[in-house]
């Protein structure tokens, strides 16, 4: 009797013990899930700004970094996150700073685009999960690479297209893929905007408070020119992807998303170039691209994408500066995301008028740091990014080329064609540290 109660007493025992453990674990993994998430921002003007004070006065984060190569920035970024949250966050002009401090947990990468993907990959490498700024990747090539690194460190990565995260776009999408206008053949997105010119500069010395070899980082060196910075180092070849890339890439991913397409496309044919702008500027203010999906080739399977650019347009096309068209089989979709979208049937009958609200920046900061602590992959995970922004990539290529693409959607290669080959990847300053390894 007394073996039986010292066996029935250590079973007990053994019971509660494995019982307060599993409370002591669970209780770990609610405090670990309401603690706010420590995260730095690479890059706080422009749009870095925006995400800048959206995080300061975030509750369920704690912005413990600014990182930026401009000290007049950076010293106005700690002085801006201070007063909005109370409490100042370090200040550095190198990101390995922000990389090598283990407490830190997420990056909001807004840095210019040619400095995106290597730092997110040096992110993702170091642990941390990595909120990026569109276009993702300053080409094709580097667009895998960021895939595969946060893949192989089971790391969230989303990318700053922040329609993904906005009600009326999610819903717009969602009827177009229920059939509210047939099935979708051929959508448009467009670039109708009036920009500035650049003008003419001549190289010289940079400014002091600017560390331009950290801003260069791994691309090659280029002499420091005060018509490229700031701002407008994105109508450069070396650091950034023209307009498509830049605001285009917006609303080529709701076109895309909304087509209904999830490859790349295997034909890609483009005209265009300077036709207004009497500037340094390099890439096209003029475009118009289409891209094929062939799937398997059959009736009804095809698809076709259209992107128009005009940066010098005082007018605005279709009631959007920027917006999508999607032609279906029963009728036709007028969409634009800061104002929402009409639904037409058969001759043009409006059917229905949806009003919208502009791009929700907070809930895609909601969706990354739920993504974070739900171990899920966001709304705009990099992989989804990159079909989006690789149409960027080629419709500039084919524009450089004046040649029309054939383009391989699993091997990402253009086909028979190694001049329009070499621009889907880019030469690397050599030696540098952050320079992507597989480029």
């Amino acid at each position: 009797m007394a073996e039986t109660t010292r066996r029935t007493f250590m079973q007990q025992t053994a019971a509660g013990l494995g019982a307060s453990a599993l409370a002591a674990a669970a209780s770990a993994e609610t405090t670990k899930a309401t603690e706010p998430t420590v995260v730095a921002v690479i890059g706080p003007g422009g749009m870095g700004n925006a995400h800048l004070q959206l995080l300061a006065k975030n509750k369920n984060v704690r912005l413990a970094y600014v990182c930026e190569v401009d000290q007049n920035r950076l010293a106005e970024a700690v002085k801006t996150a201070e007063a909005l949250s109370g409490t100042a966050p370090k200040g550095v002009k190198d990101m390995r700073q922000v990389f090598d401090d283990k407490s830190v947990e997420a990056v909001w990468i807004a840095t210019p685009d040619h400095w995106h993907a290597p730092a997110a990959i040096l992110a993702a490498d170091a642990g941390k999960h990595v909120y990026v700024e569109k276009p993702c990747s300053h080409n094709l090539r580097e667009g895998r690479l960021m895939i595969e690194a946060a893949r192989r460190n089971k790391r969230v990565m989303q990318v700053g297209t922040q329609s993904r995260s906005t009600g009326y776009v999610i819903e717009a999408m969602q009827r177009l893929k229920d059939g509210v206008i047939g099935d979708v053949l051929v959508s448009k997105a467009w670039n109708s905007q009036m920009r500035v010119n650049i003008g003419k500069s001549k190289a010289e010395s940079p400014p002091a408070h600017l560390d331009y070899d950290l801003w260069v980082g791994p691309a090659p060196m280029q002499a420091y020119r005060k018509n490229s910075l700031p701002g407008r180092w994105r109508w450069w070849y070396n650091w950034g992807t023209g307009d498509m890339g830049n605001d285009g890439v917006h609303d080529i991913d709701i076109a895309r998303w909304g087509l209904g397409v999830d490859t790349h496309p295997t034909k890609i044919t483009a005209i265009g170039g300077k036709y207004f702008f009497d500037d340094d500027q390099q890439w096209p203010d003029t475009q118009y691209v289409v891209f094929e999906y062939d799937s398997d080739g059959k009736v009804g399977q095809k698809r076709q994408f259209i992107f128009e650019q005009r940066i010098w347009s005082p007018y605005v096309q279709e009631g959007h500066e920027n917006g999508c068209a999607y032609y279906g089989t029963k009728g036709m979709m007028i969409f634009g995301k800061k104002f929402g979208y009409d639904i037409y049937g058969l001759r043009n009958k409006l059917i229905e008028s949806v009003a919208g609200t502009g791009p929700d920046l907070q809930a895609h900061h909601d969706d990354f740091l739920s993504a974070i602590k739900t171990s899920r992959q966001p709304n705009a995970d990099i992989a989804i990014n990159h079909l989006s922004t690789a149409l960027c990539h080629l419709g500039n290529i084919a524009t450089r080329t004046g040649r029309a693409l054939r383009f391989d959607p699993d091997k990402e290669y253009v086909l028979g064609d190694e001049e329009s080959n070499r621009l889907v990847r880019r030469e690397y300053r050599e030696g540098h540290w952050a320079v992507p390894k597989g480029v």
